[in-house]
């Protein structure tokens, strides 16, 4: 699988363009913005869209999620239903924020823990993943030991847990029992910044290291 990564929107998320190099087939995760940027990349690569993959409902990166779908007509997977409040307030959200022809919608599928999805040969398994926005998910490819966390996990922190519904438990439990364990080799692109590996974050993450936390329950 070959990945490029498309910063888009003021907030500089990180797109992600997935290529499956056997059939020529790909995926887009996150879409929040600059659609023309995004999809100059999906052209230039040669590959044929087939489906949208959304981490979580916030509008950095799902808010030209309907206008993609629209615009392309392949499925819009992800995230899990507990995002749907947030996916609501899209057009609201795009007003505050001046994220032109955000819009609400309802995804072709809702995912949940342990569910697969695919796109040409590829298929990336789904980690239900709360604490930043209740229905976070991320997606995860063994054969490559790659995973797209959205804003769960970053190359040093952690996501946000002061808008409605985070859980700054609920965080720190999807990290150290729901990502860690796949192994300290997985690199993972985060939705903000630069791409890290679980090892790194488990030897030096501030937050969800094992220091850290070693530190915190001995208080």
């Amino acid at each position: 699988m070959k990945v490029a990564v498309i910063p888009v929107t003021p907030f500089q998320q990180n797109c992600s363009l997935l290529i499956d190099e056997a059939t020529n087939k790909a995926a887009i995760v996150d879409p929040g913005g600059d659609l023309d940027r995004v999809l100059d990349a999906l052209e230039r690569s040669g590959a044929q869209l087939e489906k949208i993959f959304l981490t979580h409902g916030h509008i950095d990166h799902c808010g030209a999620a309907a206008e993609l779908r629209r615009r392309t007509g392949v499925p819009l997977e992800g995230p899990q239903r507990e995002d749907a409040f947030w996916i609501a307030q899209l057009a609201a959200q795009g007003e505050r924020f001046g994220f032109e022809g955000a819009e609400a919608f309802e995804p072709d599928r809702w995912l949940e823990q342990g569910d697969k999805v695919r796109f040409g040969g590829v298929e990336l398994e789904v980690r239900h993943c709360p604490g930043h926005t209740p229905g976070h998910v991320v997606f995860y490819s063994p054969e490559n030991r790659l995973a797209i966390v959205g804003d769960v996990l970053f190359a040093g922190s952690v996501g946000r847990t002061d808008f409605p519904r985070g859980d700054p438990a609920a965080l720190v439990r999807s990290i150290r029992e729901n990502l860690f364990p796949l192994g300290d080799d997985v690199a993972f692109i985060p939705g903000h910044g630069p791409t890290s590996t679980f090892g790194a974050e488990r030897e030096g993450n501030p937050y969800v290291s094992d220091r850290a936390l070693g530190v915190a329950m001995r208080r």
